[in-house]
């Protein structure tokens, strides 16, 4: 508080400076009240013991940040008058004073309140001024799609609410485009021989289960790339050892270490995520647990999880878990990812065969508030203007598909897949997307994996993790 007080006598000493040459300094000085005034009830002239009459330079008082004056002068030139100066020492009402109504309720200029993601000034002029940024929950967004014919249902979410658009699309997605040199990965093709039956529906939490894990949240944290890697990779190993391992692992270990090219909870690179999956290796959510980020959105939170290598390209934990109730360290690996064809059915034979894949998806305005069905981006916000019309790229997993009946006859086919927003978005953290339409890019670059496992693992883990393990004898056979 010292340095206020030093700005205010500053402020003094220079007018003092500027009366003794001309008196053009408090001509200029910008008035004021123009913007309402901020302390209606202060007592100023009065605290000062009356008013001056006539200009006098040197009746000032302190107000706020600046000064004020209480001399005849003040109401004749700019009004750079003490808030009470009109009753005070005229007895009159104060000239501009905007009082502005809200529920009743009188407001003095300078009052705000929130309009959803918008703030509102009361202006000199007694009218509410808001601001005219888009928000993420937008309500006759909600209701258009509702009342629309569109195959899905939205609905509001309290943690998007009073989020702007954009503060949605900086800090809940959080992939980037894949570079060229990676779009430009080769696709593996499949022999896609006719008497491989796909189903109709296929899930891979029935077919392995206990084995596909349930959505985390990201928070406001702009890391989808190291989320949908996490759980990819964690569905992937407990599939390969058959449930003898069925780790969480720990998008906070890639946010926090994987740092080369990497914007942690500002946004990064799935490719990067996986050269470190591949060269260091993660922990569990459990022994690293998330920590979204309160303070600054870039802030990366320091990496408190090393490992070194025991040969063969296996690594060991260096340090213990930052989660001090938990023991186990054991860093899990994958070998590289290779990436899918575009085609629907070669997907879902990897889905099947392998278990669930990631997939880039990019994000319009309309998905923040999907509650059910099956999702195509709409055009509801086509009338308003771009600013209401924004996408940004998100990565997700996908775990199954299907195809439901309209009523109309028409068969939808539908992707199930799992998102990083919580099990209270959606259908309980998941959302199903129209399949074959490469919708939202969802079918663009689609990525498979292989966990790292060994039979020793599998015996050192079947040691340790013995008692949930017993029926894992007749999945996981390999093409």
């Amino acid at each position: 508080m010292r340095l206020f007080g030093m700005v205010v006598l500053l402020l003094l000493v220079a007018e003092g400076m500027a009366r003794g040459t001309s008196r053009t300094r408090r001509e200029l000085s910008s008035p004021l009240h123009i913007g309402g005034i901020r302390d209606p009830y202060g007592s100023y002239c009065q605290r000062r013991g009356g008013c001056c009459p006539g200009r006098d330079d040197q009746c000032t008082v302190p107000y706020l940040d600046t000064i004020c004056y209480c001399d005849l002068f003040c109401n004749r030139t700019v009004s750079d008058c003490c808030p009470d100066f009109w009753s005070h020492c005229l007895g009159v009402q104060p000239p501009f004073i905007g009082t502005c109504e809200r529920n009743g309720h009188k407001f003095h200029s300078g009052a705000t309140y929130k309009e959803n993601c918008n703030l509102c000034t009361c202006g000199a002029n007694g009218r509410w001024e808001c601001e005219q940024y888009a928000c993420l929950i937008e309500d006759d967004m909600i209701q258009a799609v509702n009342r629309g014919n569109y195959g899905w249902r939205a609905a509001n979410y309290s943690q998007f609410w009073g989020m702007t658009l954009d503060e949605g699309l900086r800090y809940r997605l959080g992939t980037q485009r894949p570079s060229r040199a990676t779009m430009n990965m080769n696709e593996i093709h499949m022999n896609m021989d006719d008497n491989n039956h796909l189903p109709h529906y296929f899930n891979a939490a029935e077919k392995w289960p206990g084995k596909i894990h349930d959505p985390l949240d990201q928070g406001n944290c702009a890391a989808s790339w190291a989320f949908s890697t996490a759980a990819v990779a964690s569905d992937r190993i407990s599939i390969q050892s058959m449930g003898h391992m069925t780790p969480q692992l720990s998008p906070q270990n890639l946010i926090s270490c994987d740092t080369r090219n990497q914007g942690g909870c500002a946004g990064g690179r799935i490719d990067g995520a996986w050269w470190y999956l591949r060269r260091r290796g993660v922990v569990t959510e459990e022994c690293y647990p998330f920590s979204p980020p309160q303070q600054t959105p870039a802030e990366v939170g320091r990496c408190m999880m090393q490992s070194r290598s025991v040969g063969r390209g296996k690594r060991q934990a260096t340090a213990r878990c930052p989660n001090s109730h938990i023991h186990n360290n054991d860093i899990y690996q994958s070998t590289p990812p290779y990436r899918l064809s575009s085609n629907e059915k070669e997907i879902m034979k990897e889905i099947m065969d392998n278990g669930p894949v990631q997939a880039i998806l990019e994000v319009h305005e309309d998905f923040f508030v999907y509650k059910s069905g099956i999702y195509r981006h709409t055009n509801v916000n086509y009338h308003k203007p771009q600013q209401y019309r924004k996408h940004g790229t998100h990565s997700v997993r996908i775990i199954g598909w299907g195809e439901e009946r309209e009523y109309n006859g028409r068969t939808q086919k539908y992707w199930i897949a799992a998102n990083s927003w919580g099990k209270n978005w959606g259908e309980e953290g998941y959302f199903r997307i129209a399949r074959g339409a490469n919708e939202c890019e969802i079918e663009a670059f689609v990525i498979g994996v292989w966990g790292r496992v060994t039979m020793e693992d599998m015996h050192n883990h079947n040691h340790n993790h013995n008692h949930n393990h017993h029926h894992h004898h007749h999945h996981g056979r390999r093409k």
